[in-house]
């Protein structure tokens, strides 16, 4: 399993929005976003 199906997944199963584990890890939403979609991992 690659880094951002089991961020997405570890997010889905704790219930979290991205806004929501963005503020825990003190990123935006938006790096939430690309890191669920691979897009920062390149």
């Amino acid at each position: 399993m690659k880094f951002h199906e089991k961020l997405l997944e570890l997010r889905r199963r704790r219930g979290l929005s991205q806004e929501e584990l963005g503020m825990e890890l003190q990123v935006s939403r938006q790096t939430i976003s690309k890191w669920e979609t691979g897009d920062s991992l390149r």
